[in-house]
C-alpha cells in the first residue's frame, strides 16, 4: 500500500488537503495528514520535521508531497525515513545553509511578483490581500469556508533556520508548479527549480493553492507520478 504525506505550507494545518486526502483514500491509498507547529514561535525546522516523522510512523511505501514552504521540511524527512518519491507542488526550493527568511531575495521572488503583478495589471504596491494572492482561483464554497476558519498564525522561528543539509536527498523528486500562482510566478518557478534541482517543473493551472482550487486534477497528477516510478 502507498501511503501518501501530505505536508501543508505557512500558517495553515492539515485542513489545506481536506479535498485531495478523500480521493486518495477512494483509491486505496493510505494517508497522513500532519498539522505542523505553526503558531508555536519556539518550533524550528527540526520539530516541523519530528511532527512529519511522527505522524508516519513505521509506514513504508511513502509518497511525500509538499506544498509551499514545506519544500523546507520534506527533505528533511527524507533524511529519516524511507521515501519512494517526493512531489514539491508550488514549493519552496531551498540551498544548504539558507533560512527560508533569505530564501526570497536569494532567489529574486519580490521582482519576479512584482513583475507579474504589473503584467497582469494587478498593483504592485498593495498591501498584500489573501483572497487576491490566493483564493482568487477557488470555488465560492471553498473560498467562503477558507475565509471562515480562525486565522492561525505563522512564527519567525522556521524562517530564521539554516536548511541543515548540504546537497538534496537521493530521492526522486518532481516538481509542480501552477501557472496562475501570484506569489511564486510560473517564470519564476521555471528558473529556480532548473538552477536548484537541475529538472525541469511540471505545470497545471490554477493558483498557489491546489489542493483546494484543484483537488481532482492534483490528485490525478500524484497518481500519475506515483505509477511512473
Amino acid at each position: 500500500m502507498t501511503t501518501y504525506v501530505l505536508i501543508h505550507g505557512a500558517g495553515t494545518d492539515s485542513w489545506y488537503w481536506n479535498r485531495v486526502a478523500p480521493l486518495l483514500r477512494e483509491r486505496g491509498h493510505d494517508v497522513v495528514a500532519p498539522d505542523l507547529p505553526c503558531d508555536d514561535e519556539t518550533a524550528g525546522l527540526a520539530a516541523y520535521t519530528d511532527a512529519v516523522v511522527d505522524a508516519v510512523g513505521d509506514r513504508t511505501g511513502l509518497v511525500l508531497v509538499a506544498q509551499s514552504m514545506a519544500g523546507f521540511t520534506a527533505p528533511l524527512v527524507c533524511e529519516r525515513v524511507p521515501v519512494d518519491l517526493m512531489v514539491l507542488v508550488a514549493a519552496m526550493v531551498p540551498a544548504p545553509g539558507e533560512t527560508a527568511g533569505e530564501w526570497w531575495d536569494n532567489t529574486g521572488q519580490p521582482a519576479a511578483r512584482r513583475e507579474s503583478d504589473e503584467r497582469a495589471g494587478r498593483d504592485p504596491d498593495a498591501p498584500f490581500d489573501v483572497e487576491t494572492g490566493f483564493l482568487h482561483d477557488l470555488p465560492p464554497e471553498v473560498r467562503a469556508e477558507a475565509l471562515a476558519r480562525p486565522e492561525r498564525g505563522q512564527a519567525g522561528r522556521p524562517f530564521r533556520d539554516p536548511w541543515p543539509l548540504e546537497r538534496w536527498p537521493d530521492v526522486p523528486t518532481r516538481f509542480l508548479l501552477c501557472r496562475d500562482d501570484r506569489l511564486f510566478p510560473a517564470a519564476f518557478q521555471r528558473r529556480v527549480v532548473g538552477e536548484r534541482l537541475g529538472i525541469v517543473p511540471d505545470e497545471m493551472d490554477g493558483g498557489h493553492l491546489p489542493a483546494l482550487a484543484r483537488p481532482a486534477e492534483l490528485t490525478e497528477r500524484l497518481e500519475a507520478y506515483r505509477t511512473s516510478l
